[in-house]
């Protein structure tokens, strides 16, 4: 079913809304809170709460793209789940690892200020990435939106892993210079 009908569904208040987003897109946003979580039982449970969150807000919100807005759900979703479940101690997976490789580029601040001064640096960390070679930005995507391990960023990036390890460590480098150049300071 295409996605424009399924969201048609869900505009309709249809309970199939749910089974076809389920069929389309299970799998794929099961992989992201995966990929945060590493646990399998968290994951499906935060599938589950991305079709609730989807219910609710279709209406009012009609997306364009389907998969990227439900993708945007689960992680904010999972990442919720996975600070909540890791307070006092932190588990591997491959959010934690992502963060851990880019937390010398990114400060973590809490303040009033900090949702304008996000909004800023993810707009700066775009402008970026728009300057970089398509491989190399959809591997740092794949590593650090999507929280893909490192050699599954590799294979679909079509190199090595040493390759991907290397070409991300030059980014995250080129990314710190440029968002001090921006003005954020780490």
């Amino acid at each position: 079913m295409q996605d424009k009908n399924i969201v048609d569904l869900y505009w309709e208040r249809n309970e199939e809304a749910i089974t076809h987003t389920d069929i389309k897109y299970g799998k794929y946003l099961w992989k992201i809170a995966h990929n945060i979580l590493s646990d399998a039982e968290d994951s499906k449970e935060c599938v589950n709460d991305t079709y609730l969150a989807a219910w609710n807000s279709i209406p009012p919100h009609r997306p364009a793209i389907l998969s990227t807005y439900l993708g945007k759900i689960t992680r904010r979703i999972s990442i919720n789940v996975f600070h909540k479940r890791n307070r006092v101690k932190r588990c591997a997976s491959e959010y934690a690892v992502s963060l851990d490789e880019v937390g010398d580029c990114i400060s973590d601040r809490e303040s009033p200020e900090s949702a304008c001064e996000e909004k800023l640096l993810g707009e700066a960390i775009n402008r970026f990435l728009y300057t970089q070679p398509e491989e190399a930005r959809t591997l740092f995507i794949g590593r650090y939106y999507f929280f893909d391990s490192l050699k599954e960023a590799a294979s679909y990036s079509g190199m090595s892993e040493s390759k991907a390890k290397s070409i991300l460590f030059r980014m995250r480098c080129a990314l710190k210079v440029y968002l001090e150049q921006e003005g954020f300071y780490i």
